[in-house]
């Protein structure tokens, strides 16, 4: 193996520019490829990470049982949920964890009764990760004294035509099944620039939630907001060494919609690299071609030599992976150094927040990591597609008849 790498490496060498630019064009697509990869993460965290602040945060924990009942949002009320908040902020990873009361209801004004999703919470608690209290249009923030108080979004005060100090009226079920209406006033609007988004949900004070739900001193749901996507299973795992009695589950099975919007971003994104990788692939196998072709009397003189086909074949794949393993490292290097530059200074995509409505949920400036999520299968498709890429010039050099190959002019 060592004559072939020193035969290889020697034939790499003599045609410096052929090499170079295959090389290159290698480098750029692996290198834009971590670029790619390290953008899509950054916008997971612009995009998803925010809509997950918007939701109810990036692990949620719940009674024994809620899983079961999700359909109709059960009343369960927790046990102990204070200490889950204390255990959950214990966690590197946590930012912030909050005590909710989530149901379901009516919101009903003179423009008719529409459907949304009743949060009571702590404001207190949630005021640095909770992206609704950052986007105050009109009126207040809530705090946590407030009473028959709404927060409610621009698009469903639209939708029932009222402004901050009107009222409107909240029909639901308490935990024993009674029907429960009480008439709020709302103090704040916020507008996130998702009207649909905006229509689903309104927010009270938990002290109130719990008085009109009859649930006192207590909570059914904990939020919990995690520094980054893709640090849940680590934090639901610790949770569930320190608590028991509970169910502490991820957005992905809280939120499906959000799982399946990042699957198929995913998805998408591994069919464009894998493209680009087979571009790069063309690029080596034309090399190695070529200089099947040029070197016609040289695999002449090696068959006459005592080479056999075998081994002139292999020769020729030899120097398709190196050719693959330069243009990998180099590739990675590039792909270090720019991403290493953008999550320094960011890239500002604010200015085009009203190109899509999932673009408003990018707050300022997206910063890409360094790129290295997909790097073991970056790493695996280089070698496959090289080896792939050099198997046909190597099979025409091995088929050359060493007669014909020494009068090849």
């Amino acid at each position: 193996m060592q004559l072939y790498i020193k035969l290889a490496w020697r034939n790499i060498l003599r045609q410096k520019r052929r090499t170079f630019i295959v090389v290159l064009a290698m480098m750029l697509g692996i290198g834009l490829m971590m670029f790619y990869d390290g953008l899509m993460a950054g916008f997971n965290q612009a995009i998803y990470g925010n809509a997950i602040k918007v939701l109810g945060g990036n692990v949620q924990v719940h009674a024994a049982g809620y899983r079961g009942e999700v359909e109709e949002q059960p009343l369960l009320g927790l046990a102990d949920d204070k200490l889950v908040v204390q255990q959950a902020l214990a966690l590197p990873q946590v930012v912030a964890a909050g005590r909710r009361i989530r149901t379901v209801g009516l919101a009903s004004s003179p423009e008719g009764a529409f459907p949304v999703s009743i949060i009571g919470f702590e404001p207190q608690a949630e005021m640095a990760v909770n992206l609704t209290l950052k986007y105050l249009v009109d009126g207040r923030l809530p705090t946590a004294d407030d009473g028959d108080q709404l927060f409610i979004g621009k698009g469903l005060a639209d939708e029932m035509g009222v402004t901050v100090g009107e009222r409107i009226t909240l029909a639901g079920q308490s935990r024993n099944q009674q029907l429960r209406n009480r008439t709020f006033t709302i103090i704040g609007i916020f507008d996130l620039g998702m009207p649909d988004l905006e229509k689903q949900t309104v927010y009270m004070s938990l002290a109130e939630a719990q008085d009109l739900y009859s649930i006192p001193n207590s909570s059914t749901e904990i939020a919990i907001y995690l520094q980054r996507i893709g640090q849940e299973n680590a934090v639901i795992t610790a949770l569930n060494k320190s608590i028991t009695g509970y169910e502490i589950e991820s957005y992905e099975t809280n939120f499906p919609e959000l799982r399946n919007a990042v699957g198929n971003k995913n998805g998408i994104m591994t069919i464009f690299s894998f493209v680009l990788l087979l571009i790069a692939g063309i690029g080596v196998m034309n090399l190695l071609l070529m200089a099947v072709y040029e070197r016609t009397r040289e695999i002449g003189v090696l068959a006459a030599l005592g080479l056999k086909p075998g081994q002139i074949s292999r020769l020729f794949l030899v120097e398709g992976v190196m050719i693959g393993l330069i243009g990998l490292a180099s590739g990675v290097a590039f792909g270090l150094v720019l991403n290493g530059i953008l999550m320094q200074i960011g890239i500002d995509y604010s200015s085009y927040s009203d190109m899509a409505s999932y673009m408003a949920l990018i707050t300022g400036k997206v910063y890409p990591t360094w790129g290295t999520e997909q790097l073991a299968l970056r790493t695996v498709s280089v070698v496959v597609i090289c080896v792939l890429s050099a198997y046909f010039p190597a099979y025409e050099a091995s088929r050359n008849e060493p007669a014909e190959s020494l009068h090849f002019v």
